[in-house]
């Protein structure tokens, strides 16, 4: 354990050491919640940073989580290749990310970090989790897994303590600081600046990025900030999310045989896919036929997978096609904000990413694609309102007859909580910190009959 003395939210110093190499990046983007002395004088501020998301138990338990392919199903190729999981998924987004930044001129390694943390607060199953989490936490600030995230990078996952300020709660007087990371990191992975209710232009947003109870750190990494504006790297970090899970989400459900090729030619097939992007994917108004162009221009493509039977050659093929979709969508978004702000390096507020619609329709059907084929399937439909269940039954187990069942962390704050809300904000960040596994298997616990003799 870490520990410094200053109180949290006391002003910071300035970064020590040359700023030469951090170019466009400022003492304001390098300042931490709380100060720290460098450890090694040759490492930079963001790769410090990149260093201990990388290194959290939180972006382990990321393997335990589900993707959208469950990695214990069964499919026509399912002996294949192992689909992707949260922690799979955060590393290729990372990827992604990290060149299409550096291409743009933000720090390769900032945008890395937002990038692997940007999953971090998701509950076990995915949004499904997250649906029940934001109904059992209505009356305590609500559940969104991007505030999550943030509240686990500045509270939740234990690095650095400081002295309380008001010398409450807490092993011997100590509070959490989270990780730590310096302002521009924290700005970086925060995808809704704005609190629950606060969305800039569609205000009933089930969309947020920060809890009220977090709020003291929110005002902190967002000093100097536009309301409701995120950062240029928080951009990048959203749009290389969406290249990478729609394009390996898609390859994920042709390997696992949910997804048939030849559906796509089909006219009613289409269209239902087209509805489900309309719905939940594309712009606001967008016409089907714009979808349909944009479906089609996908098949046109001589990459493009007309089938796939699990052979090496296959593989290969759907391999190179997830390849050729990540370089389509992030070339397209380098030369349109190149367009637009030229040649200068791109970071924080100084631009914003621009991504040609042409590209933002094809991604939104490869969503769909994958919506429509793996998610609503009959037997995962069953499947999720088991989730719900085991979810459901768990956070109001738990409520009722905590501390019992609380890890050590969650069990002090359910303790020291002064009400029923603490309480539940305590169950909560139990259960998102959960994997799907810990979760199934501490639900049949709690909830398991007892035996007598």
């Amino acid at each position: 354990m870490e520990v410094n003395d200053r109180p949290p939210g006391a002003p910071a110093t300035a970064h020590p050491g040359p700023y030469e190499r951090y170019g466009p990046y400022g003492a304001a983007d390098l300042e931490r919640y709380v100060p720290e002395p460098d450890k090694r004088p040759g490492r930079t501020a963001f790769q410090r940073d990149r260093a201990r998301v990388l290194h959290s138990a939180a972006l382990r338990r990321l393997a335990g989580k589900t993707q959208v392919v469950d990695p214990g199903g069964s499919g026509a190729a399912a002996t294949d290749t192992s689909p992707r999981t949260r922690l799979t998924h955060s590393l290729e987004c990372a990827q992604v990310g990290r060149e299409l930044g550096a291409a743009l001129g933000c720090d390769p390694d900032l945008v890395e970090t937002a990038c692997l943390a940007h999953d971090l607060g998701h509950p076990p199953f995915g949004h499904n989790g997250e649906l029940v989490l934001a109904e059992f936490a209505a009356d305590c600030g609500g559940f969104e897994g991007n505030a999550q995230s943030l509240r686990l990078l500045t509270r939740i996952e234990p690095k650095k303590f400081v002295a309380s300020p008001d010398g409450g709660a807490g092993e011997a007087g100590l509070v959490s600081v989270g990780l730590n990371l310096t302002r521009a990191a924290l700005d970086a992975a925060t995808k809704y600046p704005w609190p629950r209710g606060g969305h800039p232009t569609t205000p009933g947003s089930p969309k947020f990025g920060v809890y009220e109870d977090d709020l003291p750190v929110f005002a902190w990494l967002r000093q100097g900030a536009p309301d409701g504006r995120r950062c240029f790297e928080a951009q990048v970090m959203d749009w290389a999310d969406d290249v990478a899970y729609s394009a390996h989400d898609v390859e994920d459900g042709l390997q696992a045989g949910h997804i048939e090729a030849r559906a796509l030619l089909s006219p009613p097939e289409r269209a239902e896919v087209f509805g489900c992007a309309a719905d939940r994917y594309a712009p606001a108004g967008t016409d089907p036929a714009e979808l349909a162009e944009a479906l089609d221009r996908l098949l046109a493509q001589p990459w493009w997978p007309r089938r796939y039977d699990g052979s090496a050659l296959d593989q290969a093929r759907l391999k190179d096609a997830a390849s050729q979709l990540i370089g389509r969508f992030c070339l397209a978004a380098e030369g349109a904000t190149r367009e637009r702000h030229g040649t200068a390096r791109l970071t924080r507020y100084g631009a914003e990413l621009v991504v040609p619609r042409e590209q933002r329709l094809e991604c939104a059907v490869l969503k769909a694609v994958a919506d429509r084929y793996v998610m609503q399937r009959p037997a995962q439909a069953r499947r999720r309102a088991e989730q719900r269940v085991v979810i459901g039954e768990l956070a109001h187990t738990l409520l009722a007859r905590g501390p019992e069942g609380l890890d050590p962390q969650f069990r002090a704050l359910f303790e020291a909580a002064p009400d029923d809300r603490g309480r539940r904000r305590a169950v909560v960040d139990q259960i998102a910190s959960l994997t799907d596994a810990a979760a199934t298997a501490l639900h049949a616990r709690l909830t398991r009959p007892a035996t007598s003799g």
